[in-house]
């Protein structure tokens, strides 16, 4: 039952849940963690674990997206990021590395150079050739090619992905819903879009119950709940508590579900997630994938080595992101592998590094081998 607040006469609130307000309560049965399956299918392609990674150039260079492949994740390319308009990507990533920084060679945490600098990056125009140059060497690599768009530009920048070899694209904002109106007052109508292509689609970020809803009856494959690691709530008061927010959008999950007859659609969380805990919760809460951004941002293969910003930092009038450093695990004094982000073994008692090996054992310790099932885990509140 949803709980409300009075906030004063005539204006009440809805209470919410932040993962780290929930725990996983642990079942009297316990299997072993080898006996874990952690595959996930989504359309026709299968994944040997649910993690994705954030759609920026922080992380994804080509070699990222196909080691991130060859490991049994899902990378995804933006875009509209930095691929398509710079030839020299590392220098352009590295630019930005510096601007972070201050003469001491220590990040500057008051400064906001580094977001100057990626919005004087992103003003470069657009070269869809070099764009679909790099989305082809990836595919030509015989990994999974995922490319996320704006809502603003899908209808122009989907084609020319999906021609490079696209195979599954992310219509991606902080916060979408299932009609975008341009500033020409042409909606992008996302039921007839998304049946106009011949690859799924998936669409976010949402965060209630009924623009979820929306967003499944336009055809999409799945849906991603939260707007990643952006500063919305402080940069305009908007934020969907991420517990609360992946139940009710597995809620809509569930009546979608009923009402089609069968059809199902994914729920992909992104937000609040900074360790294997918070993944965990993440899937326990009902999320089927979860995108990782800043904890995937300290293995060695990201491209910014070893800082992140979300993708919507480079927003060229109201960024909503930062530059930040990610902090590597204590003692460690070289960036690990993103095999051993995602595989271990790890040393670090907080949850930094391995998080397949997390979910496994968290899913065993109560008592499931299968991620849907892990679903119906039960949860305390404890805030």
């Amino acid at each position: 039952m949803r709980e409300y607040v009075e906030l004063g006469t005539g204006r009440t609130a809805r209470r919410g849940w932040n993962l780290s307000d929930i725990s996983i309560v642990a079942s009297r049965r316990t299997r072993s963690s080898k006996d874990v399956d952690t595959t996930w299918h989504i359309d026709a392609y299968t994944f040997k674990v649910p993690f994705v990674s954030h759609p920026t150039d922080a992380l994804a260079d080509p070699e990222f997206i196909i080691e991130m492949d060859r490991l049994g994740g899902m990378g995804v390319i933006n875009a509209e990021g930095l691929w398509g308009r710079h030839a020299d990507l590392n220098a352009a990533i590295d630019s930005v590395r510096a601007a972070a920084t201050n003469e001491a060679g220590e990040f500057d945490y008051n400064s906001v150079a580094a977001n100057k600098v990626l919005q004087e990056l992103h003003a470069a125009p657009l070269d869809t050739e070099l764009l679909s140059e790099r989305i082809a060497q990836v595919r030509a690599s015989g990994a999974t090619v995922a490319v996320r768009v704006s809502p603003q530009r899908a209808r122009e920048l989907a084609p020319i992905v999906i021609k490079a070899g696209a195979e599954l694209l992310f219509i991606q904002g902080t916060i979408v819903s299932a009609e975008h109106v341009e500033n020409d007052g042409q909606p992008l109508n996302l039921k007839e879009f998304v049946g106009s292509l011949d690859v799924p689609v998936i669409a976010g970020g949402v965060g209630d119950y009924s623009t979820a809803m929306h967003l499944m009856r336009s055809g999409v494959a799945g849906v991603i709940v939260g707007d990643g690691e952006a500063t919305n709530n402080v940069a305009l008061g908007i934020d969907s508590p991420m517990a609360t927010a992946i139940a009710d959008v597995a809620a809509a999950r569930r009546d979608y579900l009923d009402e089609t007859g069968g059809r199902y659609v994914h729920v992909i969380a992104d937000g609040e997630i900074f360790n294997s805990g918070d993944a965990v919760k993440a899937i326990a809460c009902g999320a089927d994938g979860v995108i990782l951004g800043s904890c995937l941002a300290r293995a060695k293969e990201a491209a910014g080595k070893g800082y992140f910003w979300p993708s919507v930092a480079a927003h060229p009038r109201f960024p909503r992101g930062m530059v930040e450093p990610v902090l590597l695990p204590e003692d460690t004094t070289e960036a690990p592998s993103l095999e051993v982000v995602l595989f271990g073994p790890s040393s670090d008692p907080l949850g930094t590094l391995n998080f397949v090996g997390a979910l496994k054992r968290a899913m065993a310790k109560c008592g499931f081998t299968e991620l849907k099932r892990f679903q119906k885990v039960d949860l305390t509140v404890t805030f």
